[in-house]
Protein backbone atom coordinates (compact mmCIF):
# COMPACT_ATOMS: atom_id res chain seq x y z
CA UNK A 1 0.00 0.00 0.00
CA UNK A 2 1.44 3.51 -1.12
CA UNK A 3 1.75 6.18 1.76
CA UNK A 4 -0.90 8.45 0.11
CA UNK A 5 -3.51 5.38 0.21
CA UNK A 6 -2.81 5.42 3.96
CA UNK A 7 -3.37 8.83 4.25
CA UNK A 8 -6.68 9.01 2.61
CA UNK A 9 -9.67 10.19 4.95
CA UNK A 10 -13.70 8.82 4.81
CA UNK A 11 -16.36 10.30 5.89
CA UNK A 12 -18.83 8.39 8.73
CA UNK A 13 -20.52 7.06 5.03
CA UNK A 14 -17.92 5.53 3.76
CA UNK A 15 -19.13 2.10 4.19
CA UNK A 16 -22.77 3.50 2.72
CA UNK A 17 -21.00 4.65 -0.29
CA UNK A 18 -19.88 1.19 -0.92
CA UNK A 19 -22.61 -0.79 -0.37
CA UNK A 20 -24.77 1.27 -2.90
CA UNK A 21 -22.28 0.76 -5.68
CA UNK A 22 -20.57 4.22 -5.61
CA UNK A 23 -17.37 4.62 -8.02
CA UNK A 24 -15.10 6.39 -5.28
CA UNK A 25 -12.10 8.60 -5.76
CA UNK A 26 -9.84 10.66 -3.98
CA UNK A 27 -10.98 14.66 -3.31
CA UNK A 28 -9.30 16.91 -0.67
CA UNK A 29 -7.71 14.03 1.17
CA UNK A 30 -10.31 11.68 1.01
CA UNK A 31 -11.98 8.84 -0.57
CA UNK A 32 -15.30 10.08 -1.80
CA UNK A 33 -18.20 8.75 -4.09
CA UNK A 34 -17.72 10.44 -7.69
CA UNK A 35 -21.40 8.88 -8.98
CA UNK A 36 -23.31 5.42 -8.27
CA UNK A 37 -24.83 3.46 -10.66
CA UNK A 38 -27.66 5.81 -11.59
CA UNK A 39 -25.09 7.98 -13.69
CA UNK A 40 -23.99 11.89 -13.11
CA UNK A 41 -26.48 13.35 -15.94
CA UNK A 42 -29.36 11.29 -13.78
CA UNK A 43 -27.70 12.16 -10.56
CA UNK A 44 -27.97 16.09 -11.94
CA UNK A 45 -31.26 15.56 -13.42
CA UNK A 46 -32.82 14.07 -9.95
CA UNK A 47 -31.37 16.42 -8.41
CA UNK A 48 -33.29 19.99 -10.28
CA UNK A 49 -36.45 17.33 -10.66
CA UNK A 50 -36.56 15.72 -7.16
CA UNK A 51 -34.40 15.48 -4.25
CA UNK A 52 -30.81 14.49 -3.92
CA UNK A 53 -28.71 13.69 -1.04
CA UNK A 54 -25.07 14.50 -1.03
CA UNK A 55 -22.30 13.70 1.74
CA UNK A 56 -20.28 16.56 2.47
CA UNK A 57 -18.77 15.55 5.29
CA UNK A 58 -15.34 16.49 4.36
CA UNK A 59 -16.04 20.17 4.97
CA UNK A 60 -14.77 21.75 8.26
CA UNK A 61 -17.35 22.53 10.58
CA UNK A 62 -15.64 24.91 13.15
CA UNK A 63 -17.12 26.66 16.60
CA UNK A 64 -15.99 30.21 17.45
CA UNK A 65 -16.77 31.46 20.51
CA UNK A 66 -15.59 33.80 22.88
CA UNK A 67 -12.91 33.09 25.29
CA UNK A 68 -13.85 33.15 28.56
CA UNK A 69 -16.51 35.04 30.03
CA UNK A 70 -14.97 38.63 29.51
CA UNK A 71 -13.84 37.33 26.00
CA UNK A 72 -14.24 39.04 22.42
CA UNK A 73 -17.32 39.15 20.80
CA UNK A 74 -16.33 36.60 17.67
CA UNK A 75 -18.35 38.34 15.06
CA UNK A 76 -15.92 41.47 15.68
CA UNK A 77 -12.92 39.17 16.12
CA UNK A 78 -13.52 37.34 12.81
CA UNK A 79 -14.75 40.69 10.56
CA UNK A 80 -10.91 41.11 11.00
CA UNK A 81 -10.45 38.10 8.88
CA UNK A 82 -12.99 38.96 6.56
CA UNK A 83 -15.47 41.05 4.61
CA UNK A 84 -18.93 40.35 5.52
CA UNK A 85 -21.10 42.23 7.90
CA UNK A 86 -20.77 39.47 10.59
CA UNK A 87 -21.06 41.70 13.38
CA UNK A 88 -25.21 42.54 11.57
CA UNK A 89 -25.73 38.96 11.33
CA UNK A 90 -28.83 38.40 12.78
CA UNK A 91 -29.59 35.15 14.83
CA UNK A 92 -30.11 32.05 12.87
CA UNK A 93 -29.14 33.55 9.80
CA UNK A 94 -26.45 32.45 7.55
CA UNK A 95 -23.76 34.68 5.27
CA UNK A 96 -21.57 33.54 2.54
CA UNK A 97 -18.02 35.25 3.16
CA UNK A 98 -14.26 35.13 2.10
CA UNK A 99 -11.46 35.18 4.26
CA UNK A 100 -8.88 37.44 2.09
CA UNK A 101 -4.67 38.08 2.07
CA UNK A 102 -3.14 41.20 2.41
CA UNK A 103 -3.35 41.23 -1.07
CA UNK A 104 -7.02 40.97 -1.17
CA UNK A 105 -6.86 37.33 -2.93
CA UNK A 106 -9.20 34.83 -1.94
CA UNK A 107 -7.89 32.71 0.79
CA UNK A 108 -10.93 30.35 1.11
CA UNK A 109 -14.37 31.10 0.66
CA UNK A 110 -17.01 29.73 3.58
CA UNK A 111 -20.44 29.99 5.46
CA UNK A 112 -21.15 31.54 8.75
CA UNK A 113 -24.20 31.02 10.63
CA UNK A 114 -24.59 33.90 14.18
CA UNK A 115 -25.81 30.09 16.44
CA UNK A 116 -26.14 33.10 19.52
CA UNK A 117 -23.12 32.29 21.90
CA UNK A 118 -21.00 31.60 19.28
CA UNK A 119 -20.39 31.17 15.79
CA UNK A 120 -20.84 28.29 13.22
CA UNK A 121 -18.74 28.03 9.97
CA UNK A 122 -18.40 25.57 7.47
CA UNK A 123 -15.18 26.00 5.62
CA UNK A 124 -13.86 24.07 1.90
CA UNK A 125 -12.17 20.29 2.75
CA UNK A 126 -9.09 21.14 1.00
CA UNK A 127 -8.68 24.33 3.12
CA UNK A 128 -9.69 23.18 6.14
CA UNK A 129 -6.24 22.81 8.21
CA UNK A 130 -5.10 25.98 7.32
CA UNK A 131 -8.02 28.18 7.95
CA UNK A 132 -8.60 26.93 11.21
CA UNK A 133 -4.36 27.48 11.75
CA UNK A 134 -4.77 31.26 10.24
CA UNK A 135 -8.05 31.40 12.37
CA UNK A 136 -6.08 30.80 15.48
CA UNK A 137 -3.08 32.65 14.37
CA UNK A 138 -4.84 35.86 13.76
CA UNK A 139 -7.40 35.71 16.59
CA UNK A 140 -5.18 34.12 19.34
CA UNK A 141 -6.03 35.36 22.88
CA UNK A 142 -9.85 36.79 21.44
CA UNK A 143 -11.45 33.67 20.76
CA UNK A 144 -11.57 30.34 20.53
CA UNK A 145 -11.53 28.02 17.65
CA UNK A 146 -12.94 24.52 17.82
CA UNK A 147 -12.76 22.17 15.04
CA UNK A 148 -16.01 20.28 15.46
CA UNK A 149 -14.58 16.87 13.71
CA UNK A 150 -17.41 14.62 15.48
CA UNK A 151 -19.95 15.90 13.40
CA UNK A 152 -21.10 14.92 9.86
CA UNK A 153 -22.85 17.08 6.79
CA UNK A 154 -25.11 16.03 4.89
CA UNK A 155 -26.66 18.34 2.19
CA UNK A 156 -30.41 17.48 0.60
CA UNK A 157 -30.81 19.57 -2.29
CA UNK A 158 -33.66 19.98 -4.93
CA UNK A 159 -37.21 21.30 -5.55
CA UNK A 160 -38.44 18.38 -3.28
CA UNK A 161 -36.33 18.76 -0.69
CA UNK A 162 -38.34 20.85 1.70
CA UNK A 163 -41.38 18.49 1.65
CA UNK A 164 -38.99 15.37 2.20
CA UNK A 165 -36.90 17.54 5.23
CA UNK A 166 -40.81 18.66 7.10
CA UNK A 167 -41.65 14.91 7.24
CA UNK A 168 -39.02 14.34 10.04
CA UNK A 169 -38.29 17.70 10.72
CA UNK A 170 -41.88 20.06 10.43
CA UNK A 171 -40.24 23.37 11.09
CA UNK A 172 -37.76 23.38 8.42
CA UNK A 173 -40.83 23.69 5.76
CA UNK A 174 -41.11 27.40 6.67
CA UNK A 175 -37.52 28.22 6.74
CA UNK A 176 -36.09 30.83 4.73
CA UNK A 177 -33.25 30.67 2.57
CA UNK A 178 -29.67 31.17 4.33
CA UNK A 179 -31.37 30.46 7.60
CA UNK A 180 -30.66 28.30 10.54
CA UNK A 181 -32.45 25.97 13.29
CA UNK A 182 -31.78 22.76 15.55
CA UNK A 183 -33.97 20.00 15.65
CA UNK A 184 -34.50 16.98 16.27
CA UNK A 185 -34.37 14.36 13.11
CA UNK A 186 -36.02 10.90 13.98
CA UNK A 187 -35.05 11.01 17.85
CA UNK A 188 -31.17 12.36 16.45
CA UNK A 189 -30.11 16.31 17.23
CA UNK A 190 -29.51 18.14 14.31
CA UNK A 191 -28.55 21.51 13.02
CA UNK A 192 -30.10 23.03 9.50
CA UNK A 193 -29.41 25.54 7.34
CA UNK A 194 -31.60 26.07 4.58
CA UNK A 195 -28.87 26.34 2.07
CA UNK A 196 -26.56 24.37 0.11
CA UNK A 197 -24.59 25.06 -3.46
CA UNK A 198 -27.02 23.44 -6.40
CA UNK A 199 -28.64 26.65 -7.18
CA UNK A 200 -31.63 24.81 -6.03
CA UNK A 201 -33.54 24.78 -2.60
CA UNK A 202 -32.22 22.53 -0.09
CA UNK A 203 -30.82 22.18 3.24
CA UNK A 204 -27.58 20.99 4.91
CA UNK A 205 -27.73 18.68 7.65
CA UNK A 206 -24.55 18.71 10.55
CA UNK A 207 -25.14 15.97 12.79
CA UNK A 208 -22.87 13.54 15.37
CA UNK A 209 -20.42 11.37 12.86
CA UNK A 210 -22.12 7.95 14.92
CA UNK A 211 -25.95 9.65 13.60
CA UNK A 212 -24.74 10.52 9.86
CA UNK A 213 -25.79 6.59 8.61
CA UNK A 214 -29.12 6.64 10.18
CA UNK A 215 -30.22 10.06 8.85
CA UNK A 216 -29.11 9.41 5.28
CA UNK A 217 -30.78 5.96 5.21
CA UNK A 218 -34.03 7.57 6.18
CA UNK A 219 -33.63 10.08 3.82
CA UNK A 220 -32.81 7.51 0.70
CA UNK A 221 -35.72 5.70 2.32
CA UNK A 222 -37.79 8.34 0.89
CA UNK A 223 -38.94 7.72 -3.05
CA UNK A 224 -38.19 11.31 -3.79
CA UNK A 225 -34.37 10.93 -2.77
CA UNK A 226 -31.49 9.45 -4.53
CA UNK A 227 -27.59 9.45 -3.75
CA UNK A 228 -25.83 11.82 -5.73
CA UNK A 229 -22.15 12.01 -6.18
CA UNK A 230 -19.30 14.67 -6.41
CA UNK A 231 -19.79 14.73 -10.61
CA UNK A 232 -23.01 16.40 -10.21
CA UNK A 233 -22.35 18.25 -7.63
CA UNK A 234 -19.96 19.47 -9.39
CA UNK A 235 -22.04 20.40 -13.25
CA UNK A 236 -25.35 21.75 -10.47
CA UNK A 237 -22.98 23.92 -8.81
CA UNK A 238 -21.40 25.14 -12.37
CA UNK A 239 -24.94 25.97 -13.92
CA UNK A 240 -25.74 27.96 -11.25
CA UNK A 241 -22.90 30.38 -11.60
CA UNK A 242 -21.42 29.03 -8.30
CA UNK A 243 -17.74 29.61 -7.93
CA UNK A 244 -15.16 26.38 -7.16
CA UNK A 245 -12.22 26.73 -4.49
CA UNK A 246 -9.23 26.46 -6.34
CA UNK A 247 -10.72 26.72 -9.84
CA UNK A 248 -12.48 29.87 -10.13
CA UNK A 249 -11.45 31.79 -6.77
CA UNK A 250 -7.77 31.30 -5.01
CA UNK A 251 -5.31 33.40 -3.97
CA UNK A 252 -4.53 35.12 -6.90
CA UNK A 253 -8.31 36.37 -7.52
CA UNK A 254 -9.24 39.43 -5.54
CA UNK A 255 -13.46 39.50 -4.92
CA UNK A 256 -13.44 41.86 -7.49
CA UNK A 257 -12.07 40.34 -10.12
CA UNK A 258 -14.47 37.24 -9.22
CA UNK A 259 -17.29 39.07 -9.80
CA UNK A 260 -18.01 38.87 -5.62
CA UNK A 261 -18.86 42.99 -5.17
CA UNK A 262 -21.91 41.21 -3.20
CA UNK A 263 -19.83 40.15 -0.60
CA UNK A 264 -18.51 43.24 0.13
CA UNK A 265 -21.53 45.56 1.94
CA UNK A 266 -21.20 49.27 2.26
CA UNK A 267 -19.87 49.60 5.71
CA UNK A 268 -16.99 47.45 5.36
CA UNK A 269 -16.25 49.13 2.09
CA UNK A 270 -16.19 52.12 4.18
CA UNK A 271 -14.60 50.92 7.96
CA UNK A 272 -12.38 48.26 6.30
CA UNK A 273 -10.58 46.76 8.93
CA UNK A 274 -10.27 43.46 6.68
CA UNK A 275 -7.28 42.33 4.90
CA UNK A 276 -6.71 43.63 1.56
CA UNK A 277 -9.24 46.71 2.05
CA UNK A 278 -7.20 49.29 0.28
CA UNK A 279 -6.23 47.24 -2.90
CA UNK A 280 -9.84 46.34 -2.75
CA UNK A 281 -11.02 49.35 -2.62
CA UNK A 282 -9.05 50.66 -5.13
CA UNK A 283 -10.50 48.01 -7.76
CA UNK A 284 -13.94 48.91 -6.95
CA UNK A 285 -13.34 52.62 -7.80
CA UNK A 286 -10.99 51.97 -10.52
CA UNK A 287 -12.32 48.68 -12.03
CA UNK A 288 -10.71 45.25 -11.79
CA UNK A 289 -7.89 44.09 -14.89
CA UNK A 290 -9.75 41.20 -15.17
CA UNK A 291 -13.30 39.66 -14.59
CA UNK A 292 -14.89 36.15 -13.93
CA UNK A 293 -17.61 35.50 -16.91
CA UNK A 294 -20.14 33.17 -18.17
CA UNK A 295 -18.69 31.40 -21.31
CA UNK A 296 -20.95 29.81 -23.46
CA UNK A 297 -19.30 27.68 -25.97
CA UNK A 298 -21.28 27.24 -29.28
CA UNK A 299 -22.00 23.48 -30.38
CA UNK A 300 -21.49 20.72 -28.27
CA UNK A 301 -18.16 20.41 -27.23
CA UNK A 302 -16.91 20.63 -24.11
CA UNK A 303 -13.94 23.47 -23.08
CA UNK A 304 -12.48 22.65 -19.54
CA UNK A 305 -10.16 24.07 -16.90
CA UNK A 306 -7.32 26.18 -18.78
CA UNK A 307 -9.21 25.94 -21.62
CA UNK A 308 -7.36 29.57 -23.66
CA UNK A 309 -9.79 32.24 -24.53
CA UNK A 310 -9.16 33.98 -27.61
CA UNK A 311 -10.13 37.67 -29.10
CA UNK A 312 -11.25 37.61 -32.71
CA UNK A 313 -7.27 39.23 -33.50
CA UNK A 314 -6.11 35.58 -31.52
CA UNK A 315 -4.74 37.07 -28.56
CA UNK A 316 -4.73 35.38 -25.24
CA UNK A 317 -7.50 37.08 -23.02
CA UNK A 318 -8.20 34.44 -20.25
CA UNK A 319 -8.60 30.83 -19.54
CA UNK A 320 -11.69 28.84 -18.62
CA UNK A 321 -11.46 28.06 -14.68
CA UNK A 322 -14.33 25.03 -14.96
CA UNK A 323 -15.97 23.96 -17.58
CA UNK A 324 -18.18 20.87 -19.26
CA UNK A 325 -21.62 19.78 -20.38
CA UNK A 326 -24.75 21.62 -18.60
CA UNK A 327 -27.36 19.08 -18.32
CA UNK A 328 -30.02 21.15 -17.45
CA UNK A 329 -28.93 23.97 -19.76
CA UNK A 330 -29.07 21.48 -22.53
CA UNK A 331 -25.30 23.17 -23.42
CA UNK A 332 -21.85 23.43 -22.69
CA UNK A 333 -21.36 25.93 -19.98
CA UNK A 334 -18.40 27.43 -18.71
CA UNK A 335 -16.84 29.82 -16.45
CA UNK A 336 -13.51 31.77 -16.75
CA UNK A 337 -11.34 34.88 -16.29
CA UNK A 338 -11.05 37.90 -19.60
CA UNK A 339 -9.49 41.21 -19.64
CA UNK A 340 -11.86 43.86 -18.42
CA UNK A 341 -12.01 45.00 -21.86
CA UNK A 342 -13.79 42.02 -23.57
CA UNK A 343 -16.06 41.01 -20.30
CA UNK A 344 -19.47 42.49 -21.53
CA UNK A 345 -21.48 39.88 -22.27
CA UNK A 346 -22.05 39.19 -25.62
CA UNK A 347 -18.98 39.52 -25.93
CA UNK A 348 -17.47 36.99 -29.25
CA UNK A 349 -14.61 35.06 -27.97
CA UNK A 350 -12.79 32.08 -29.27
CA UNK A 351 -11.79 29.18 -27.21
CA UNK A 352 -8.61 26.64 -28.14
CA UNK A 353 -9.94 23.18 -27.38
CA UNK A 354 -7.65 20.28 -28.15
CA UNK A 355 -5.56 22.74 -30.53
CA UNK A 356 -8.72 23.80 -32.30
CA UNK A 357 -10.67 27.08 -32.27
CA UNK A 358 -13.95 27.34 -30.94
CA UNK A 359 -16.68 30.25 -31.31
CA UNK A 360 -17.88 30.74 -27.77
CA UNK A 361 -19.16 33.94 -26.63
CA UNK A 362 -19.46 36.25 -22.89
CA UNK A 363 -22.48 34.79 -21.00
CA UNK A 364 -24.78 35.96 -18.01
CA UNK A 365 -24.41 33.99 -14.90
CA UNK A 366 -26.26 31.48 -13.99
CA UNK A 367 -26.61 29.84 -17.28
CA UNK A 368 -29.85 27.89 -14.70
CA UNK A 369 -31.72 30.30 -12.66
CA UNK A 370 -31.10 29.32 -8.53
CA UNK A 371 -34.27 28.65 -6.55
CA UNK A 372 -33.21 29.17 -3.38
CA UNK A 373 -36.72 29.67 -0.78
CA UNK A 374 -37.12 33.19 0.39
CA UNK A 375 -40.07 32.57 1.44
Amino acid sequence: MTEAAETVKTTPLHALHVELGARMVPFAGYDMPVQYPLGILKEHQHTREKAGLFDVSHMGQVRLKPMGSTGTDPAAALETLVPGDITGLALGRTRYTLFLNEQGGILDDLMVTNAGDHLFLVVNAACKEQDIAHMRAKLAGLVEVEHLDDLALLALQGPLAAEVMARFVPEAATMKFMSCLTGVFNGLPVTLTRSGYTGEDGYEISCANADAEAIARALLAESEVEAIGLGARDSLRLEAGLCLYGHDIDTTTTPVDGALEWTLPKRRRAEGGFPGHAVIVQQLADGASRRRVGIQPDGRQPAREHTDILDANGAKIGEITSGGFGPTAGTPVAMGYVDRAHSAIGTPVTLMVRGKPLPARVAALPFVAQRYYRG
